[in-house]
């Protein structure tokens, strides 16, 4: 619990520091954003992906003179559920919007926010738990929210941050360096070390209360090596020698709900296939795999089809793969009908033209 005074300061220091850098790009969601919508709306994504610098964009751009908190600064420490009547008494009754960043750190944080919000408040949250978000959200919020996704930059987003022109060259080293702007801007490593170490403990360790960390770190890293391969809860179980299946589970399905991994499922027409068969694994951002993972001689290639991967999940397409005789990369489908199929490789040659293309064919057939 925090006094009053503890919260004035915060709310003081970090209104002083509510400045968008110059090089800050506008994002898709902020071009697209609806200024009369009377809903709750919510952005969840990885951390650092630029959530925060969004919020500052839309404060800046459309209502200035709202309040911004952000829970992750150190001087919200020991912030707790009775405190955020002091926040909104700090706050002031007649702001034009207010925005909370990273709120879902705070126990029952959505009771608060449905109350600002049955007082006519217009709200903006963020999170990096999507799971967590999901599950307030669907119990307090039903209705009355919309939520939206953010993602490290695109290839696109990349070339308008650096002024660059699109060619071969610059898609290399988008793959290489990814879509975090910060690491775009200082091309240091260890900020994309420390990221990962920061999703691993403070976005899982710390949240459900892992003691065993190495555990955590061990299939954290064996997934990142192996984007766009595929896995099982059971394969991973034997390979990284873990007690039970269910721990692979619940450690996969957190790194899900953090964004620094997705499951595409192999398509089929059963369930329970669909669930009990192998996945495919994609990671959030290539320049994450490449920084945290050693290379290898493949390594363009599965970054290539991670990054077509991201580049449908920032869509509203579901996505599968295919497995006949063959495999196919990726099923895409809208609202259940099938509306493509794609094949990803860096080089067409006369060892691997025929098999590519058929396998393409036989998903095509299938469908």
């Amino acid at each position: 619990m925090l006094l009053k005074s503890d919260i004035e300061v915060a709310y003081e220091s970090q209104r002083l520091d509510i400045a968008v850098k110059r090089n800050a790009i506008s994002r898709k969601y902020l071009n697209q954003y609806a200024a009369t919508s009377s809903h709750i709306e919510i952005v969840s994504g990885v951390r650092r992906c630029g959530k925060s610098t969004l919020l500052l964009q839309l404060i800046q751009q459309k209502f200035s003179g709202s309040a911004y908190f952000n829970f992750e600064e150190p001087q919200t420490f020991g912030f707790e559920k009775n405190d955020f009547s002091k926040l909104f008494e700090v706050m002031g009754n007649k702001r034009k919007a207010y925005f909370f960043d990273e709120i879902q750190t705070i126990e029952g944080w959505e009771i608060f926010i449905r109350s600002l919000h049955d007082k006519g408040k217009k709200i903006f949250v963020t999170g990096s738990n999507s799971s967590m978000l999901s599950k307030e959200l669907g119990t307090r919020l039903t209705g009355r929210y919309l939520q939206h996704e953010l993602f490290p930059f695109s290839y696109s987003e990349f070339l308008v941050y650096l002024h660059l022109k699109n060619n071969s060259k610059n898609f290399i080293n988008y793959l290489n360096t990814g879509g975090f702007p910060e690491y775009i801007n200082q091309r240091r490593k260890e900020i994309l070390h420390q990221l990962f170490r920061d999703i691993l403990y403070r976005d899982i360790a710390i949240r459900y209360g892992i003691k065993n960390k190495y555990e955590l770190e061990q299939i954290g890293l064996f997934l990142l090596s192996n984007v766009a391969k595929e896995t099982s809860f059971n394969s991973l179980k034997k390979i990284l020698d873990f007690a039970s299946t269910t721990t692979v589970s619940d450690y996969v399905g957190w790194f899900q709900d953090s964004y620094l991994l997705f499951l595409v499922p192999r398509f089929s027409y059963s369930a329970k296939s669909m669930m009990i068969n192998p996945k495919k694994v994609y990671a959030i951002d290539t320049g994450l795999i490449k920084a945290n993972t050693l290379s290898r001689s493949d390594d363009v290639g599965r970054l290539l089809e991670n990054a077509v991967f991201l580049h449908f999940r920032r869509t509203k397409f579901k996505i599968n793969y295919f497995k006949g005789k063959g495999e196919c990369d990726f099923i895409l489908f809208d609202k259940n009908k099938f509306v493509g199929a794609i094949q990803v490789c860096t080089n067409i040659n006369s060892e691997n033209k025929n098999r590519e293309i058929n396998d393409l064919i036989e998903a095509l057939n299938f469908f």
